[in-house]
């Protein structure tokens, strides 16, 4: 099997995304268990899932890392990617989507859309991403179909249209309903091996008709061929395969999705897996991928053939105990050979490609070749890393990258033995190869090394793993939290002189700077708008540079300076003192100089913070919210005696919310949180923060 090669239009590359808990790996348990993969469903419960296989998610019972499988299902490859469903792991799905063609949205049937499941949808809309949902769970109590259909009008998309119904109602589903060949499908026993055909119970006849109505009327509005059949001769004269076609020309537009649901354990699966297969894009269904060349910039294209030039996209790098450094890879065009030589265009490093290996979670089967489409991982690569493009020498391409959130908050860390030292650098410096969204940095004024990441569960995960992956025991700091500078005036007008001249050499640069405001988030920007040469081109880079440089420390906490844009709009120079160190010295004492005057304010992250909670304690929720200088942004009934609360509050205010909430709910809220934007600190708070810092 593990040479097999699958035509492109035979592969599936396919993502598990959900909320936490939604059941993604038991979905994924359930696939593999009815592709064959698997003798037994693993249950997450008692840790013995095959895509959570590191320690830390069979403790804790959730994703950390998107874990890669391939399996079969008639006559087709599907590349399953299980992601995490933890806001902290956010990386892991934004990268997993990056290179993903299709995706199935798992929901908690008990709960319908919940706020993770709004933040995965969005990612995938980002990307355009086709998708199936299933509403998991509704064979529990509490669980219920049509209320989560419900809760997927009114909170992702109207254009969901259920293409199966479930037969039954919580513990008594028994089987589903298909709208295209208008049969029902049943079971005895949710793990039955086999599904029976038959005819659609008399209660539902009127009900399936309606809902299939409304899906086909729909699906064919995508497709002007299908349409004008559609107006002429009706639902009744469209044969069952052009109703496919329709719906699958609706769903390769990404903006049209079909809903099932089901028990992700069950033999259900075999009917998502046939959607799988008939409804999501194959590779060469998605729009050709386009990159720039790294010498002219100019824009190149690859078509999904294997005759095209070899492009890859390295999404994911771990480190394996047996085998070292591996690099996720999804290919794009052409093929990928084992022992050939590629080019890194975006290091400009040459690569050897030592063996290639088809992913089973944390098992792999060794492959000669990977073509057009496919995703596999390679062995010992060593100058890659995430969002790195691999290619064809003779025809360099670098194919769009993947962008990271810049992470919020950060620990001081520290070996606790001498003998640690070393090994404690060694770790860092792996686990920030796998992870982006993981920086580590050292504090030069104080010698801690400091890590940062998107959340203290991040954090805590990454010790963990130093302790048991790389036997280091360090002490850790208290959280802190990730401050940024700004300014809130605009064209401050300021010179940077920096001249030392006492015989001999000496240096001179000079330069005016007009430093204003940037929009939120737009980061930093340079304009050079210099005229008639009077600072000379070669020097501009530099002045660039200082200023820079110098934007990593600010002027009020020293915290880095962001959303600015200084204009170089004049200066001198020296015809024998002059020198880059001298302009670049001189553009960041102009940038220190422009952000004292220009009114320069702290700014603080703010998280959208999500608490479901049993209606008795929302009071108690809300009033804990206010007082953490929280604003409330919405309320809603999620199910009877069950609200979700909005809120944004700074994350200051926020470490050790998730044990405060349990405290105060019984253990019966739960909370998540993402990074929502930087707001202005309120002058009381920013005081005691400079207070802080100058100690």
């Amino acid at each position: 099997m593990a040479d097999k090669k699958y035509p492109i239009g035979k592969i599936r590359n396919l993502g598990i995304i959900a909320h936490i808990d939604a059941g993604k790996t038991t979905t994924t348990e359930g696939i593999l268990y009815r592709t064959g993969l698997k003798h037994k469903i693993g249950a997450v419960h008692e840790g013995e899932t095959t895509t959570d296989w590191m320690a830390q998610e069979r403790e804790r019972g959730i994703t950390i890392v998107a874990a890669s499988v391939t399996c079969f299902w008639k006559n087709h490859q599907i590349n399953i990617i299980d992601t995490p469903g933890h806001i902290d792991f956010t990386a892991e799905v934004e990268r997993s989507l990056r290179v993903l063609d299709g995706a199935v949205v798992v929901f908690d049937g008990k709960m319908g859309v919940e706020s993770q499941s709004e933040t995965v949808w969005r990612q995938a809309d980002k990307y355009g991403t086709p998708r199936i949902c299933f509403i998991n769970k509704i064979n529990q109590t509490g669980g219920d179909f049509y209320k989560s259909l419900e809760s997927i009008h009114n909170r992702l998309s109207k254009r969901a249209f259920p293409i199966h119904l479930p037969i039954g109602f919580e513990q008594s589903v028994n089987g589903i309903v298909d709208l295209v060949s208008m049969k029902a499908y049943t079971y005895k026993d949710f793990t039955d091996h086999e599904l029976v055909e038959g005819e659609i119970p008399a209660d539902m006849q009127d009900h399936a008709i309606k809902y299939r109505s409304l899906l086909i009327e729909n699906a064919v509005a995508e497709d002007e061929a299908m349409l004008e059949k559609y107006l002429e001769v009706g639902e009744e004269g469209l044969t069952e395969d052009e109703i496919r076609h329709a719906i699958r020309t609706a769903v390769l537009t990404g903006k049209f999705y079909v809903v099932t649901g089901g028990d992700g354990r069950g033999v259900i699966v075999e009917k998502l897996l046939d959607l799988v297969t008939d409804l999501l894009p194959a590779p060469d269904n998605r729009p050709t991928t386009w990159g720039t060349h790294p010498k002219t910039g100019e824009e190149v294209e690859r078509k999904h053939l294997e005759t095209d030039p070899m492009s890859a996209l390295a999404f994911k790098i771990t480190s394996d105990p047996f085998v070292g450094k591996l690099a996720y890879f999804r290919v794009y065009s052409g093929k990928v050979t084992a022992g050939s030589y590629v080019l890194n265009s975006s290091t400009g490093e040459k690569e050897r490609v030592g063996r290639i290996v088809r992913l089973q979670a944390d098992k792999r089967e060794e492959v000669s070749e990977v073509g057009t489409g496919d995703i596999a991982a390679i062995v010992g690569l060593k100058g890659t890393t995430t969002g790195n493009t691999l290619c064809d020498q003779a025809h360099p391409i670098i194919l769009e990258s993947i962008d990271f959130p810049d992470p919020p908050v950060s620990i001081a860390i520290e070996p606790k033995t001498k003998a640690d030292q070393e090994k404690m650098s060694l770790a860092l410096q792996r686990l920030a190869e796998e992870d982006p969204t993981f920086r580590v940095n050292s504090d030069e004024e104080t010698g801690q090394t400091i890590i940062r990441g998107m959340g203290e569960l991040h954090l805590e995960i990454i010790v963990d793993r130093m302790k048991r992956e790389f036997n280091v025991e360090a002490n850790i700091g208290q959280p802190q939290v990730a401050y940024r500078e700004t300014v809130r005036k605009d064209a401050v007008e300021v010179q940077g002189k920096f001249v030392r001249q006492s015989g001999g050499r000496g240096q001179y640069g000079d330069v005016w700077l007009r430093i204003s405001q940037n929009e939120t988030g737009a980061g930093f920007e340079f304009i050079n708008a210099i005229k008639g040469g009077v600072v000379p081109n070669e020097y501009i880079p530099a002045v660039r540079k200082g200023i820079v440089e110098a934007m990593a420390n600010g002027v009020i906490a020293g915290y880095p300076v962001v959303d600015v844009k200084a204009e170089l709009y004049d200066g001198s120079y020296h015809e024998v003192d002059s020198s880059e160190m001298a302009f670049s010295i001189a553009g960041s004492m102009a940038l220190q100089e422009g952000v004292k005057k220009a009114n320069p304010t702290l700014l603080e992250p703010i998280m959208k913070v999500v608490v479901v909670t049993p209606e008795d304690f929302m009071g108690d929720v809300i009033g804990d919210l206010n007082s953490k200088r929280g604003r409330i942004e919405s309320m809603e009934d999620l199910q009877a005696g069950i609200k979700e609360i909005t809120a944004f509050v700074p994350l200051g205010e926020m470490f050790g919310y998730t044990t405060n909430l349990r405290s105060m709910t019984q253990g019966r809220a739960s909370s998540s949180m993402e990074l929502a934007h930087y707001a202005d600190v309120p002058p009381n708070v920013a005081a005691a923060i400079i207070a802080k810092n100058a100690k």
